[in-house]
């Protein structure tokens, strides 16, 4: 996925910058802070690495601190109370190149908008999707490889699905696919290339308009037209507000179910008992997936700020404090969850937070889990006998603020599906 200025990899070089491949295991650390209290001061590259904090290209100051919720009721807490905790911060750091989103917006305003957003994820609109976009594209990237008898699932199949079908539901031309994908991965790889980010928005916005009056004349049921007919309070979205949210949903729909897939998928391939477990009951299909999102999520962390003084778990944070919610160390929390390392498909269902939680909850919760079911069925279908290759060497997720492995070298039986 070559930058069309600098000719690099864009999705290489945002992995690199984030830790994948070279940055295992955070949870060792987390759980020393988790030790010493459920929220606590850190300097913020215990959250973001080296990279850069703040947007514009800046650096935190030097002494600068971040407040950091790492037990799972401190995180709990801090979610379902949008009062006192803002996600207004995020007008800084995303709104450069976003625009303005449900992001950054706080009830009563998000509540208006995202109602108005998730009537592009209607039941109807899923199971519309489910056949005719997510299962094709799916079976038609295993079509590719399934008589080969090996693979790199994530390249091959867990990279370029998700970004297929939200495309799709977008309404690109397939002949702009690639493009897409390029400027949503620029996009959200502000914090390492913050003018690449604005050139991608910018991009992005000029694909939209191409498309936005055809929607406007004659409406479909991709979510282009649902937003192009969309009222708030009565009055019509302005073009520049559904570039917004289209550009919001181009690096959340594309990213995050590339990632939580090939989560899940690492976690099986690396427990061939809990595969084979899967395999022969796919009632668990639900338990797993909600097990791959707990064990390791494809988003570490969300930011927030303090309205107001407040107390969280007995600890005072004051107001106009910058505070990272950590949802990956209170999904490995033993106060919530037993043995909270073990990758489990059997594990009994307790509410996780790998989606986050209250207001600014994922709006593609929905999406996200019928996209993994529908790929975990395609995978268990048509390729027997899937295993990690033996000679590929150790295969694991990876990552600081986003993770995911660095590939899935994978080996199957060919000439039968299961």
């Amino acid at each position: 996925m070559p930058d069309h200025e600098t000719g690099t990899d864009a999705f290489q070089r945002f992995n690199k910058a984030q830790g994948v491949g070279t940055v295992r295991d955070p949870y060792a650390r987390w759980a020393e802070l988790r030790r010493m209290g459920p929220v606590l001061e850190v300097d913020p590259r215990e959250w973001t690495g080296d990279q850069e904090f703040m947007s514009g290209g800046q650096k935190a100051p030097e002494g600068f601190k971040i407040w950091s919720a790492v037990s799972y009721d401190a995180v709990h807490d801090i979610l379902a109370d949008s009062r006192n905790f803002t996600s207004s911060g995020y007008a800084i750091t995303m709104g450069p190149v976003l625009g303005r989103t449900i992001l950054e917006m706080d009830p009563p305003e998000h509540t208006v908008h995202r109602k108005l957003l998730s009537q592009a994820f209607s039941r109807r609109a899923l199971e519309s999707w489910e056949t005719g976009l997510v299962a094709k594209t799916i079976n038609g990237l295993i079509d590719d490889f399934a008589e080969r008898g090996s693979a790199d699932l994530v390249r091959e199949l867990t990279f370029p699905f998700p970004v297929t079908v939200i495309a799709g539901m977008m309404g690109v031309p397939a002949e702009r696919l690639g493009e897409f994908h390029r400027l949503a991965v620029e996009l959200v790889s502000v914090t390492i290339d913050y003018d690449g980010a604005l050139r991608a928005s910018q991009s992005l916005g000029d694909l939209f308009a191409d498309l936005l009056p055809g929607r406007r004349a004659e409406p479909g049921d991709d979510i282009i037209s649902v937003l192009a007919s969309a009222e708030v309070e009565g009055e019509r979205l302005e073009d520049e507000l559904i570039y917004s949210f289209l550009r919001l949903l181009a690096p959340a729909g594309a990213e995050t179910t590339y990632r939580s897939s090939s989560n899940l998928l690492c976690g099986l391939l690396n427990n061939p008992d809990q595969l084979e477990l899967l395999r022969a009951n796919r009632d668990l299909l639900p338990h797993a997936i909600e097990e791959g999102v707990r064990w390791d999520p494809p988003l570490t962390g969300i930011m927030r700020m303090t309205t107001a003084d407040v107390t969280v778990q007995g600890v005072e944070i004051p107001a106009g404090a910058v505070v990272h919610v950590n949802m990956a160390a209170a999904n490995r929390d033993p106060a919530r969850f037993e043995d909270p390392d073990r990758f489990d498909v059997t594990r009994k269902f307790k509410q996780h937070l790998g989606f986050a939680f209250g207001t600014h909850a994922c709006l593609g919760i929905h999406l996200a889990r019928m996209e993994t079911r529908v790929l975990l069925n395609a995978v268990l279908d048509r390729l027997p006998g899937l295993a990690l290759d033996p000679s590929a060497g150790e295969v694991f997720v990876s990552g600081q603020v986003f993770r995911a492995p660095s590939a899935l070298p994978v080996v199957f039986e060919t000439g039968r599906e299961s």
